[in-house]
């Protein structure tokens, strides 16, 4: 792989006052009113979102693959760099991150939406805590989209959605207790927040409509995030089999690490 120029960067005003939001037809734009400035974060310009990574695997100081619908908890230190990797293509990874010393200080999407001013993540995104702080920044990215809005499948959602006789199927919410329980952290039910959904395609029609719609990543796509602070990262590979988000048929996903 070879290395790529940083994309070009813009700044995004964040207001402590939740400012009015506008979604484009595109389903990318907002626009923002009545917002005093208090603090910028740097954006990416999602025309140049594509970047590959300089980092070989043969140097990586950890290297999993999550089987297909199951979970994966694991801590990440501040510099490290986490690469998710999509084997087989069209695959969901449900992600959420946490402080590795404040659990209670977690990803908000809210947060990082507002402030990079668009509805998906890619390469130069930051997202941020519940707080406000840069928890992971978007270093590298070979797909170029990843949803913030579209959810963790539960029993419920797939009830609800789908028919009655769904509810017992496997889902993110389960894999994300599972993991919870069987680690060392006090967490649970209350913990669970909006996640992100790496290599997932959500659109957002003009009506401001979601749509489940066929994955764009392809085998061997990925993406990479630089851990801004000791983090707990929870990974659900999801096992959803109701919506084209796996292409109906979950497969494995790749996490590396390095240093």
């Amino acid at each position: 792989m070879t290395s790529a120029e940083s994309p070009v960067r813009r700044t995004a005003v964040v207001s402590p006052i939740p400012p009015s939001i506008t979604v484009s037809s595109e389903g990318t734009g907002m626009t923002t009113q009545n917002q005093a400035p208090t603090q910028s974060y740097p954006v990416a310009d999602f025309t140049a979102n594509l970047v590959e990574s300089s980092l070989d695997p043969s140097d990586a100081v950890y290297d999993h693959e999550i089987p297909a619908g199951e979970p994966w908890l694991h801590e990440l230190r501040a510099g490290q760099t986490l690469r998710i990797l999509d084997l087989m293509g069209n695959q969901a990874v449900d992600t959420l991150f946490y402080s590795a010393h404040d659990p209670a200080e977690r990803y908000s999407a809210v947060d990082t939406i507002r402030a990079q001013g668009s509805l998906y993540l890619t390469t130069g995104s930051v997202l941020l805590s519940n707080d406000g702080n840069p928890m992971a920044t978007i270093v590298a990215d070979t797909c170029g989209r990843h949803d913030t809005l579209g959810g963790a499948c539960a029993a419920e959602s797939n009830q609800v959605r789908y028919a009655l006789e769904k509810r017992p199927m496997h889902n993110c919410r389960d894999n994300y207790l599972i993991a919870l329980a069987e680690s060392s952290y006090d967490m649970g039910k209350r913990d669970l927040t909006a996640n992100i959904n790496f290599f997932m395609n959500v659109p957002v029609t003009p009506e401001g409509r979601l749509t489940f719609e066929d994955g764009i990543s392809d085998a061997g796509k990925y993406v990479e995030l630089r851990a801004e602070m000791d983090l707990i990262v929870l990974v659900s590979n999801c096992p959803q089999l109701n919506n084209p988000c796996n292409a109906y048929n979950p497969t494995p996903a790749r996490m590396l690490i390095w240093d």
